[in-house]
Protein backbone atom coordinates (compact mmCIF):
# COMPACT_ATOMS: atom_id res chain seq x y z
CA UNK A 1 0.00 0.00 0.00
CA UNK A 2 1.37 3.51 -0.65
CA UNK A 3 2.40 5.56 2.02
CA UNK A 4 -0.62 8.34 0.84
CA UNK A 5 -3.30 6.13 1.93
CA UNK A 6 -1.70 5.20 5.76
CA UNK A 7 -3.12 7.00 8.75
CA UNK A 8 -0.06 8.58 10.32
CA UNK A 9 -1.48 10.93 12.36
CA UNK A 10 -3.19 8.87 14.95
CA UNK A 11 -5.13 11.94 16.46
CA UNK A 12 -6.33 13.28 13.20
CA UNK A 13 -9.50 13.61 11.63
CA UNK A 14 -9.51 11.45 8.41
CA UNK A 15 -11.83 10.72 5.02
CA UNK A 16 -12.09 7.26 4.46
CA UNK A 17 -13.79 5.45 1.89
CA UNK A 18 -14.43 1.80 1.19
CA UNK A 19 -16.38 -0.94 -0.55
CA UNK A 20 -17.82 -4.15 -0.96
CA UNK A 21 -15.76 -6.73 -2.45
CA UNK A 22 -16.71 -6.73 -6.25
CA UNK A 23 -18.32 -3.61 -5.48
CA UNK A 24 -22.00 -5.33 -5.22
CA UNK A 25 -24.63 -3.46 -4.48
CA UNK A 26 -25.68 -4.54 -1.08
CA UNK A 27 -26.94 -1.63 0.27
CA UNK A 28 -30.54 -1.77 -1.60
CA UNK A 29 -33.25 -2.68 1.28
CA UNK A 30 -33.46 -0.69 3.98
CA UNK A 31 -32.23 -3.65 6.66
CA UNK A 32 -29.12 -3.24 5.52
CA UNK A 33 -28.50 0.94 5.74
CA UNK A 34 -29.90 0.49 8.65
CA UNK A 35 -27.26 -2.32 10.65
CA UNK A 36 -24.64 -0.36 8.90
CA UNK A 37 -26.19 2.97 10.55
CA UNK A 38 -26.09 0.72 13.91
CA UNK A 39 -22.54 -0.14 13.57
CA UNK A 40 -21.46 3.48 13.42
CA UNK A 41 -24.05 4.34 16.51
CA UNK A 42 -22.19 1.04 18.15
CA UNK A 43 -18.30 2.21 17.15
CA UNK A 44 -19.34 6.07 18.54
CA UNK A 45 -20.76 4.56 21.87
CA UNK A 46 -18.11 1.90 22.58
CA UNK A 47 -15.03 2.57 20.30
CA UNK A 48 -14.75 6.02 20.83
CA UNK A 49 -15.63 6.78 17.08
CA UNK A 50 -16.34 10.90 16.31
CA UNK A 51 -17.98 11.18 13.09
CA UNK A 52 -18.43 14.29 10.88
CA UNK A 53 -19.48 13.51 7.72
CA UNK A 54 -20.72 10.42 5.80
CA UNK A 55 -22.68 8.98 3.21
CA UNK A 56 -23.74 5.40 2.80
CA UNK A 57 -23.63 4.22 -1.26
CA UNK A 58 -25.10 1.07 -2.63
CA UNK A 59 -21.77 -0.41 -3.01
CA UNK A 60 -19.59 1.57 -0.38
CA UNK A 61 -19.55 4.24 1.95
CA UNK A 62 -17.52 7.86 2.61
CA UNK A 63 -16.84 9.08 5.96
CA UNK A 64 -14.85 11.27 7.98
CA UNK A 65 -14.09 10.61 11.11
CA UNK A 66 -11.65 10.41 14.15
CA UNK A 67 -10.74 8.03 16.70
CA UNK A 68 -11.05 9.91 20.05
CA UNK A 69 -8.31 6.99 21.92
CA UNK A 70 -5.76 7.61 18.39
CA UNK A 71 -6.15 4.35 17.09
CA UNK A 72 -7.55 5.08 13.32
CA UNK A 73 -6.64 1.94 11.79
CA UNK A 74 -7.76 -0.11 14.54
CA UNK A 75 -11.38 1.43 14.56
CA UNK A 76 -11.36 0.98 11.44
CA UNK A 77 -10.42 -2.47 11.58
CA UNK A 78 -13.27 -2.84 14.32
CA UNK A 79 -15.95 -1.28 12.39
CA UNK A 80 -15.64 -3.27 9.51
CA UNK A 81 -15.46 -6.30 11.13
CA UNK A 82 -18.62 -5.92 13.56
CA UNK A 83 -20.74 -4.30 10.79
CA UNK A 84 -19.27 -7.25 8.10
CA UNK A 85 -20.90 -10.11 10.99
CA UNK A 86 -24.01 -7.87 11.90
CA UNK A 87 -24.56 -7.60 7.62
CA UNK A 88 -23.69 -11.28 6.40
CA UNK A 89 -26.49 -12.10 9.58
CA UNK A 90 -28.89 -10.00 8.22
CA UNK A 91 -28.21 -11.71 5.02
CA UNK A 92 -28.86 -15.16 6.56
CA UNK A 93 -31.47 -14.51 8.21
CA UNK A 94 -33.64 -12.75 5.87
CA UNK A 95 -36.04 -15.22 4.20
CA UNK A 96 -37.20 -12.10 1.92
CA UNK A 97 -33.78 -11.75 0.53
CA UNK A 98 -33.78 -12.48 -3.27
CA UNK A 99 -30.40 -12.48 -3.88
CA UNK A 100 -29.15 -13.93 -0.46
CA UNK A 101 -27.60 -16.96 -2.19
CA UNK A 102 -26.09 -15.30 -4.91
CA UNK A 103 -24.44 -12.73 -2.38
CA UNK A 104 -23.74 -15.69 0.63
CA UNK A 105 -21.51 -16.94 -2.56
CA UNK A 106 -19.74 -14.06 -3.75
CA UNK A 107 -18.71 -13.21 -0.26
CA UNK A 108 -17.94 -16.94 0.66
CA UNK A 109 -15.36 -16.67 -2.63
CA UNK A 110 -13.88 -13.24 -1.72
CA UNK A 111 -12.30 -14.98 1.35
CA UNK A 112 -11.57 -17.69 -0.16
CA UNK A 113 -7.48 -16.73 -0.88
CA UNK A 114 -7.08 -14.33 1.93
CA UNK A 115 -5.66 -15.81 5.18
CA UNK A 116 -7.09 -13.52 7.62
CA UNK A 117 -10.65 -13.90 6.39
CA UNK A 118 -12.18 -17.09 7.54
CA UNK A 119 -15.48 -17.61 5.98
CA UNK A 120 -16.79 -14.82 4.11
CA UNK A 121 -15.36 -11.26 2.87
CA UNK A 122 -17.83 -8.72 2.38
CA UNK A 123 -15.40 -5.33 3.08
CA UNK A 124 -12.31 -4.77 0.61
CA UNK A 125 -9.02 -4.49 2.86
CA UNK A 126 -8.11 -1.28 1.66
CA UNK A 127 -9.81 2.58 3.19
CA UNK A 128 -7.72 5.10 0.99
CA UNK A 129 -7.65 7.35 4.56
CA UNK A 130 -6.63 10.97 3.69
CA UNK A 131 -5.50 13.40 6.95
CA UNK A 132 -7.51 16.23 7.29
CA UNK A 133 -4.92 19.26 7.94
CA UNK A 134 -6.88 22.41 6.90
CA UNK A 135 -10.39 23.87 6.92
CA UNK A 136 -10.48 23.84 3.01
CA UNK A 137 -9.32 20.15 3.04
CA UNK A 138 -12.32 19.22 5.50
CA UNK A 139 -15.26 21.62 3.50
CA UNK A 140 -14.17 19.75 0.33
CA UNK A 141 -14.66 16.19 1.47
CA UNK A 142 -17.82 16.84 3.00
CA UNK A 143 -18.63 18.40 -0.04
CA UNK A 144 -17.24 15.61 -2.14
CA UNK A 145 -19.43 13.16 0.01
CA UNK A 146 -22.67 15.08 -0.06
CA UNK A 147 -22.73 15.58 -3.61
CA UNK A 148 -22.04 11.46 -4.24
CA UNK A 149 -25.45 10.56 -4.42
CA UNK A 150 -26.45 13.82 -6.49
CA UNK A 151 -23.68 12.80 -9.10
CA UNK A 152 -24.71 9.21 -9.30
CA UNK A 153 -28.47 10.78 -10.22
CA UNK A 154 -30.35 8.95 -7.18
CA UNK A 155 -31.44 13.04 -5.80
CA UNK A 156 -31.27 16.44 -6.86
CA UNK A 157 -30.19 17.29 -3.73
CA UNK A 158 -27.96 16.61 -1.14
CA UNK A 159 -29.82 16.29 1.81
CA UNK A 160 -32.50 14.31 -0.36
CA UNK A 161 -30.44 11.41 0.33
CA UNK A 162 -31.76 9.67 3.69
CA UNK A 163 -28.12 7.87 4.48
CA UNK A 164 -26.14 11.10 4.36
CA UNK A 165 -25.03 13.21 6.67
CA UNK A 166 -25.71 16.68 4.40
CA UNK A 167 -29.30 16.30 6.04
CA UNK A 168 -27.78 16.58 9.61
CA UNK A 169 -26.17 19.48 8.29
CA UNK A 170 -29.43 20.80 7.46
CA UNK A 171 -30.47 20.31 10.98
CA UNK A 172 -31.83 16.66 10.38
CA UNK A 173 -30.86 14.25 12.49
CA UNK A 174 -33.35 11.51 12.58
CA UNK A 175 -31.02 9.21 10.66
CA UNK A 176 -28.14 9.12 12.78
CA UNK A 177 -26.32 11.44 14.89
CA UNK A 178 -22.78 12.92 14.05
CA UNK A 179 -20.19 15.12 16.04
CA UNK A 180 -19.99 18.48 15.55
CA UNK A 181 -16.76 19.60 13.72
CA UNK A 182 -16.38 23.00 15.17
CA UNK A 183 -16.09 25.56 11.82
CA UNK A 184 -19.42 24.39 10.21
CA UNK A 185 -21.38 26.28 12.16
Amino acid sequence: MSRNYKFHNPTAAYFISFATVYWIDLFTREKYFSILEKSITYCREKKDMEVYAYCFMPSHVHMIFRSVIGDPSGLIRDFKGYSSRRLLKGIEENSLESRRKWLLELFKRAAKNKSNVTRRQLWQHHNKPIELWSTGVIKQKIEYIHRNPVVSGFVTRPEDWKYSSARNYQEDHSVMKIDEIGFMG
